[in-house]
């Protein structure tokens, strides 16, 4: 039940970033120095998880051509000894063993998930939106691996959510509080709204599924808009095996709006070693005037 592989859902329109994504995929647009995407895979490796699998579609060429080796450039930065920006382009092609799998129609983020089925192979998998940065001392995903691991059932990030999150996010219903950050989950429901929310645990884009899940999600019908929710996959899959809930310990930051893309942004500029002191400096002086 060792968790090897990610699955990483990357094939939307980016409708919320247009027009930024209109000829660009979202997931490639940078975040101070690097693409979106980026961060998901770099937090997956960081949680032992050196198989990755991109679900991608049309248009989205540029993040192959991203995580792959670039030769031409490799030499050019060689030549002018920028040994530096060299190490760090050679990284990238390294991170990790990645794949991408073509997702022909946009039939929901359940839908996209199942495209990795034979990616899983019958093995565990952790599934990642790439549109959340998690800023975490330990990788987000990471401490959904580990409960995995101890408890030996799927687990779904959780984070606290405003009334106006009821209306955004999956809400669960805890059937047991098993620690300080861990639940048992008894129910969820989709974007129920504040007068329908069980509770104000909002599922955030990180899943670890035991290979049931590919299963549940061919059982579970379509929605209204001819969608599989990943919500509803799960609690088909709440009817033969138990589900966790985990809350987690650090900052997300929602990029696939205008608002988080930008707060992201500042946030990971600031902590940046080369950019933090001149972007405080920036913003001080943009605050005092």
């Amino acid at each position: 039940m060792k968790v090897r592989k990610a699955i990483i859902p990357a094939a939307g329109f980016g409708t919320r970033l247009l027009p930024a994504s209109k000829a660009q995929a979202k997931e490639m647009l940078p975040v101070v120095d690097k693409p979106l995407i980026q961060y998901t895979v770099e937090e997956a490796v960081g949680a032992g998880l050196g198989e990755i699998g991109i679900v991608t579609s049309r248009g989205k060429s540029a993040m192959e051509d991203h995580f792959d080796s670039s030769p031409e450039l490799e030499a050019h930065l060689r030549e002018k000894n920028k040994l530096d920006l060299l190490d760090e382009m050679e990284k990238i092609s390294r991170l990790a063993k990645v794949s991408f799998i073509r997702q022909p129609r946009m039939l929901g983020l359940g839908h996209a998930i199942l495209m990795g089925e034979s990616f899983a192979a019958g093995e565990p998998v952790a599934a990642l939106t790439p549109d959340d940065i998690y800023d975490c001392v330990v990788p987000c995903i990471k401490q959904l691996v580990d409960v995995f691991e101890e408890r030996r059932g799927s687990v779904i990030v959780l984070g606290r959510v405003d009334r106006e999150g009821t209306k955004k996010y999956g809400i669960i219903k805890v059937r047991k509080q098993l620690s300080d950050r861990v639940f048992e989950v008894a129910d969820m429901a989709e974007k129920p709204g504040p007068e329908k929310a069980f509770s104000d645990l909002g599922i955030l884009g990180r899943y670890v599924f035991t290979p049931e899940i590919f299963e549940a999600i061919r059982n579970t019908p379509v929605d209204t808009r001819g969608e599989i929710q990943i919500t509803d996959a799960i609690r088909v899959l709440l009817d033969s095996q138990p589900v966790y809930g985990v809350l987690f310990e650090g900052t997300r930051y929602d990029c696939g709006n205008k608002q988080g893309y930008v707060e992201g942004t500042i946030a990971l500029a600031l902590k940046h070693p080369e950019l933090g002191g001149p972007v405080r400096e920036f913003i001080r002086g943009r605050l005092g005037k």
